[in-house]
């Protein structure tokens, strides 16, 4: 296989934003066709939700790969999926604060509080924030090792987002627990370098 040059790189990004805009247009077109079944509320959740979850997941892909296809430079290409992760888990809690509780950020915090699927979801949003928030270039310079330390939430942020996700059905709990399952996998996939990680930080300490 034939190395990725840097003008493939920014091709294949043109391809996520691509990609990541027309699953935006596909939502906008399901809302105004009113093709989001029964219960349009939860469809838009629904819909926000996944797509955050399987960026996330592809994120998490992508170093893993490229380490399998000898392809460093895809990981380039991490960062931006990451921020679409963001971005889907950013229309997630607009749909569910607006659409679902009608902007009541009273309600909204006591949801949180009492419901665990709601605590948990907002675990997740929290770390996929800070992650995003600190997925510059200039940030990870000035962070130096704090900056690993803090992104290696997101192996926690894609074991909670799957559980959100099966604590949030009533019933068909079959496609949640595919994530799960997914999830577990993509651990596994990086346990060599989850374990470097755990003994150099106990070495260290």
């Amino acid at each position: 296989m034939r190395k990725l040059t840097p003008k493939a790189i920014i091709a294949l990004k043109v391809v996520i934003h691509a990609i990541s805009l027309a699953f935006l247009a596909l939502l906008v077109i399901a809302i105004n066709t009113d093709n989001l079944g029964g219960d349009p509320v939860q469809g838009i959740i629904h819909y926000t939700g996944i797509s955050a979850l399987n960026t996330l997941f592809l994120t998490l892909l992508v170093s893993p790969f490229a380490k399998w296809t000898k392809q460093g430079l895809l990981v380039r290409v991490r960062r931006l999926l990451g921020l679409y992760s963001f971005f889907w888990a950013v229309l997630h809690l607009v749909a569910f604060a607006t659409l679902d509780l009608g902007l009541d950020w009273r309600l909204l915090a006591s949801e949180i509080v009492k419901r665990p699927y709601l605590t948990v979801g907002a675990a997740v949003w929290v770390i996929l924030l800070l992650l995003a928030v600190t997925s510059t270039q200039s940030i990870q310079r000035k962070m130096g090792a704090r900056w690993q330390k803090l992104h290696n939430w997101v192996y926690l942020a894609a074991i909670l987002a799957p559980i959100h996700f099966y604590w949030s059905v009533k019933s068909e709990v079959a496609e949640p627990t595919i994530y799960i399952v997914i999830a577990i996998g993509l651990l596994l996939a990086r346990w060599k370098t989850l374990k470097q990680r755990v003994c150099r930080k106990i070495l260290s300490s």
